[in-house]
């Protein structure tokens, strides 16, 4: 049943896509209320710079989940009537294509104020709002002109709603109101409206200026929808705004979280030299208390020795003594007979030890403990002036990579590598020469080889290896990802494969940039502080190794050693192209040995 609605009109304006700037092309609406065209909004996603959450380019309201978006058949069926009547260049009265009341109808143009060039019939407008109303409010279930009317409990019709009153007509036209707003600035040379824009001086101008103007055959378009382009980039520019602020703040949060670990790092090594050197001084004092004792010991020995010595020796100075004077005295005697029997016994010398090869050494030591001593605090003084020049050193070899003359070595196994375009995923886009390869838009039309890989855009090298060394340097430039090593020549190559050692996979990834990793079971993720722009890659099949180096700067990456039973080729994989932005490709570039 039509509404009776008083006259009103609309514009282009209702019925454009914020994005391209177009009448809606399949209409979807997002959870927050606004309307975009299918592919335009899915484009906007899919471009957000590999942000997590997804945005309205209108309101700003994020969604961590990306919607699920369904065509709106009632704002398209409305948009098409719109179409219709734009492609027409007249008005329409809804008469073709279709049965009506007469005597309804004619009521209602009875009714209705006399139609001006470039409006919109009421009686049209009345059937564009019945279908607005039919749109699904958020929380109740749609309605469909088919739909039954809900009754009241009375089972009585419910009263028709109150008509829709516009607060103002507006002229039917394709680039906006055909009259100039009261609120659009006039033009200081001519009294009319900015109502367009010069894109060649980057100006707004009225029709005088476009028409016979300094700005007359310039590329000009309407201001308003120049304005709503520009509006549309705000939210791809506030975006990409927003993730390089998310980068730096995440950076800054790093360095504080080194700060902190910088300042728990350093009151450690405080705690723990300290307690060392507490430890090396208790040390040199219990070595010290042990030298004195073993010097006092020797003394006590030396003492001892010497103290029995003297024992021995006044015992015998005593027994010659007390003989020297039983001789004196018997030669006082006069009596012959007592001279002669005593005599023989005092005139034999006593059995006497003999002294002369006794002797108590003067030097306690020979200085033997303190020359030992004074060597070791020599030794020991130059170690600890060493020792704060080795710190600074060593926190110096951490924080500077060292160049690795290792690479010299590995570029003597040079080796021409040439893409097999045969192995090349359909969407891979090999050069002539076969050492450049970048990932198209679409798949090409090439066959189905079976050695051909159908899900995974990665090409193998023609040059198969199963002995030897072999070397190869790949330019990878400023891509954001890419995948090079060398895979088995059985690998799968149909449907979904998994990539790792034990699968025949030896490869080492980026991706987002700051990612690196080498392929295995659980990827091995890598921290690499300077970021390579030509990796070389380097195999020693016997020994079951595979290298990869950072050329400019000579810089070991990774080493994976496995073990290789089966004859392997060089790995590329450009990823996917990233909507542009990862779409330089990966070169193969000859060997030039590094100074």
């Amino acid at each position: 049943m039509t509404m009776a609605l008083p006259a009103a009109f609309l514009s282009e304006d209702q019925f454009t896509c914020s994005i391209c700037l177009e009448v809606f092309n399949n209409p979807v609406s997002t959870p927050c209320g606004h309307s975009f065209c299918q592919a335009c909004i899915s484009y906007y996603w899919d471009g957000g710079g590999g942000a997590k959450f997804y945005q309205c380019p209108l309101c700003k309201e994020s969604f961590r989940k990306r919607p699920e978006l369904h065509i709106n058949r009632t704002l398209k069926e409305i948009t098409e009537q719109f179409k219709e009547m734009a492609n027409a260049g007249e008005p329409m009265d809804g008469r073709e294509g279709g049965v009506e009341d007469p005597n309804s109808h004619h009521h209602h143009l009875a009714l209705s104020p006399p139609q001006r060039p470039g409006e919109m019939p009421e009686t049209i407008f009345t059937e564009m709002m019945t279908l607005f109303q039919q749109l699904p409010t958020p929380g109740f279930p749609p309605s469909y002109p088919n739909d039954p009317q809900p009754q009241s409990p009375n089972s009585e019709p419910l009263d028709p709603p109150p008509p829709y009153s516009p607060p103002h007509r507006r002229r039917y036209t394709l680039s906006g109101p055909g009259d100039s707003s009261p609120n659009v600035p006039l033009c200081p040379i001519h009294p009319r409206g900015l109502e367009f824009f010069c894109r060649t001086d980057n100006t707004c101008v009225c029709c005088n200026c476009v028409e016979t103007g300094d700005h007359r055959g310039h590329n000009v378009i309407p201001a308003k929808r120049e304005w709503h382009n520009k509006k549309s980039q705000v939210g791809i520019v506030e975006l990409e705004l927003k993730n390089l602020i998310c980068v730096r703040e995440s950076k800054v949060e790093e360095i504080h979280n080194s700060l902190r670990e910088i300042q728990a790092a350093a009151e450690r090594e405080t705690d723990g030299t300290v307690c060392m050197f507490s430890k090396l001084i208790s040390s040199l004092k219990r070595c010290q208390a042990e030298v004195l004792e073993v010097v006092e010991m020797t003394r006590r020995a030396v003492e001892h020795r010497a103290q029995g010595l003297l024992r021995e020796l006044e015992e015998e100075i005593a027994e010659l003594k007390k003989r020297s004077t039983s001789l004196s005295q018997l030669a006082l005697s006069e009596d012959y007979v007592l001279f002669l029997r005593r005599f023989p016994a005092l005139s034999t010398p006593p059995q006497a030890k003999d002294w002369s090869s006794v002797s108590v050494g003067s030097q306690l030591t020979s200085g033997v403990i303190l020359r030992t001593v004074n060597q070791m605090m020599e030794r020991f003084g130059e170690e600890m002036q060493k020792l704060p020049k080795a710190c600074q050193q060593s926190l110096l070899d951490q924080s500077v990579p060292r160049p690795n003359p290792k690479i010299r070595r590995v570029q003597e196994y040079a080796d021409d590598i040439t893409l097999d375009a045969n192995t090349a995923h359909q969407r891979l886009i090999i050069s002539a020469d076969g050492r450049q390869v970048h990932c198209g838009d679409r798949n090409q039309s090439v066959p189905d080889n079976p050695e051909r890989f159908d899900r995974v855009v990665c090409v193998l090298a023609r040059q198969g290896f199963n002995s030897g060394r072999h070397y190869w340097e790949v330019e990878v430039g400023a891509k954001t990802d890419w995948d090079l090593g060398v895979a088995s020549r059985s690998v799968n190559r149909k449907g979904k494969v998994k990539v790792s050692p034990a699968h025949g996979y030896w490869f080492l990834s980026l991706r987002d940039r700051t990612e690196y990793a080498f392929r295995t079971e659980s990827s091995t993720n890598l921290t690499v502080s300077l970021r390579p722009s030509r990796i070389g890659i380097y195999v020693d099949y016997d020994k079951g190794l595979v290298s990869f180096y950072n050329v400019e700067a000579r810089l070991l990456i990774y080493t994976f050693t496995d073990h290789f039973s089966d004859t392997i080729h060089a790995f590329f994989s450009p990823c996917t192209n990233k909507s542009g932005r990862n779409e330089a490709p990966l070169i193969i570039c000859p060997v030039a040995k590094t100074e």
